[in-house]
């Protein structure tokens, strides 16, 4: 377009825009252009409260969160620099169960179900991989589980397997812990976690478990066990609860005769975490022998006896040969020497032998002391004054008497379990206790109270919104309306015919025509009864004026 014709449609425009039409065209617009924004005011005191529906997800769990929540037609916005996810509040719940449904968040650990989608011709070595990334994905999510642990990570290393015994190797594990912030694991959380990834990978040890958190600490460090320093965690837990429990028995056997806030005990054992064995052997010494009992005995007695040797005279006699035996009348008794012989005396040798065995009195014990087992207590009580009213009502701190003293001690060895063979000692103290100011901590006002603070905003948002539409109606919306009708008005009354004209003038005169209530009808009926005037007066006047708007196109 040329300018010549732009110049040319320039007062055509500016003279649709000033006649009757043009100016209706604009109000009518301006209204539009007011309902908008009264209805954008609504929609923004309308706007629902958003809360987090998943933080801490990966990209590609974000993006199918995102798909279906714009599935399922939920407005949804981005918080924390893209970090969470927040849908309106009154569908956090029914998002997270139908997104549960679809399985998302899938998270980042890829578990068994990597395995289901196995393709045909895959090799060996990918099975493998496969497999071993479906464990470590499986042992990231049950660590996962626990409170403490934010995220977590398993890397395996499965040796290949041999049939040489010397080129075996064990599997090893490392696991990284990203705990959430402010929370650590204790030992026995560590160890759970240790035995939990030796417990699912076969011929894995627990000595081959290595723990590590997100700032590089190494959680699974068995150099600082009881071998080490002495005593683990457990074993001081231990140690300061049997303190506790002694001081807090003390406490409670002391507190109804001079008060609760009037007596504290503190306390202190030596506990031996040892784990000692003992064997003795004892034998007792020598016994009597009509007191000790007799094992064996064994008795053996020989005796050697043999024929008498020569007698008699030696010489030539003794040798001659004996003569012819003769039967005497009497026979001489037996053994009896031959007359003139000497008698003969048998040789006999005798030999006694006595083996006596006795009981020995032995003695083998076996001692295993348990672990944990006291070695000495000791306990320190503070009791403070009793106070007693005097006559005059004024209260007065007095110590406590020797009797009243010695009772206490008597009972607080009875609660403690006084043993004085073990090296046991108690401290039993009456003084004054210092007077704690009370601190007083100011009320805080109804309008510094996050709970008003979020309440006031909340109204306040409301408030605006009505006061805006209110403002828009009243200030801007009806009077364009009212001043869209009474132009209206107006020109269907300068277009109306003569005798409509003169039967209304006919009517003000004669008083028939009634008075309206409204202001804007009253308005026009002032103006239709100046006009008739001024057509009633000049006439000319009037039809210079239509004359000019018939000319002027307005």
């Amino acid at each position: 377009m040329s300018v010549a014709g732009e110049v040319a449609l320039t007062p055509k425009l500016m003279g649709l825009t000033q006649g009757p039409g043009g100016r209706k065209f604009l109000q009518m617009l301006a209204i539009a252009a007011v309902i908008a924004i009264m209805a954008g005011v609504w929609m923004w005191g309308q706007q629902p409260d958003y809360r987090v529906l998943f933080s801490n997800f990966s990209d590609r769990d974000g993006g199918a969160i995102v798909a279906s929540l714009q599935q399922m037609n939920v407005p949804y916005k981005f918080a924390e620099g893209g970090g969470a996810i927040l849908v309106p509040a009154n569908q956090v719940y029914e998002a997270r169960l139908k997104l549960a449904s679809q399985g998302l968040p899938k998270g980042g650990n890829v578990g068994f179900e990597l395995m289901e989608n196995q393709k045909l011709g895959v090799s060996q070595f990918l099975e493998q991989v496969n497999f071993q990334r479906a464990l470590e994905g499986e042992l990231a999510r049950s660590i996962e589980s626990i409170s403490t642990v934010q995220s977590a990570r398993v890397l395996l290393a499965l040796p290949k397997a041999s049939v040489f015994v010397r080129e075996q190797q064990k599997p090893t594990a490392s696991v990284l812990l990203n705990l959430q912030p402010g929370r650590i694991l204790d030992r026995q959380q560590v160890s759970a976690v240790v035995h939990l990834v030796a417990s699912s990978v076969p011929e894995l040890l627990t000595k081959n478990v290595t723990v590590v958190d997100q700032n590089g600490n190494l959680l699974s460090d068995t150099s600082s066990g009881p071998g080490a320093n002495g005593l683990d965690p457990s074993q001081l837990k231990y140690i300061h609860e049997l303190q506790s429990n002694i001081a807090k028995r003390v406490e409670s056997i002391i507190a109804p005769i001079v008060g609760a806030q009037n007596v504290h005990a503190e306390a202190t054992a030596d506990v031996d975490f040892s784990n000692t064995e003992q064997a003795a052997e004892i034998y007792k010494p020598n016994q009597t022998p009509d007191a000790a009992a007799i094992r064996s005995q064994q008795t053996s007695e020989t005796l050697n006896g043999g024929s008498a040797n020569a007698t008699g005279v030696p010489g030539a006699l003794s040798n001659q040969p004996p003569a012819p035996a003769t039967a005497p009348l009497t026979a001489p008794a037996a053994n009896t020497p031959a007359p003139g012989a000497a008698p003969a005396t048998p040789a006999t040798n005798t030999q006694k032998e006595s083996t006596v065995n006795y009981e020995l009195d032995k003695t083998v014990r076996y001692v295993q002391q348990p672990m944990g087992g006291l070695k000495r207590l000791s306990v320190a009580v503070v009791v403070n004054y009793r106070d007693t009213v005097d006559k005059s009502g004024k209260v007065i701190s007095r110590p406590l008497s020797a009797a009243e003293k010695a009772q206490i001690t008597d009972l607080v060895k009875e609660a403690m379990g006084y043993n004085q063979q073990r090296g046991d000692t108690l401290n039993v103290v009456n003084s004054p206790f210092a007077r704690a100011e009370k601190e007083t901590i100011p009320d805080v006002p109804l309008w510094k109270q996050p709970e008003n603070i979020q309440l006031a905003k909340d109204i306040g948002k409301y408030l605006i919104a009505i006061a805006v539409l209110l403002y828009l109606f009243f200030r801007v919306l009806k009077p364009m309306l009212r001043k869209v009708t009474e132009d209206t008005g107006a020109h269907a009354a300068l277009a109306a015919p003569e005798d409509d004209v003169v039967h209304l003038s006919h009517m003000s005169a004669s008083g028939e025509l009634t008075e309206m209530t409204s202001h804007g009808a009253l308005a026009y009926q002032q103006n239709l009864e100046i006009a008739k005037s001024l057509a009633k007066q000049d006439p000319k006047i009037v039809a210079n004026v239509v004359k000019s708007w018939v000319n002027g196109n307005e």
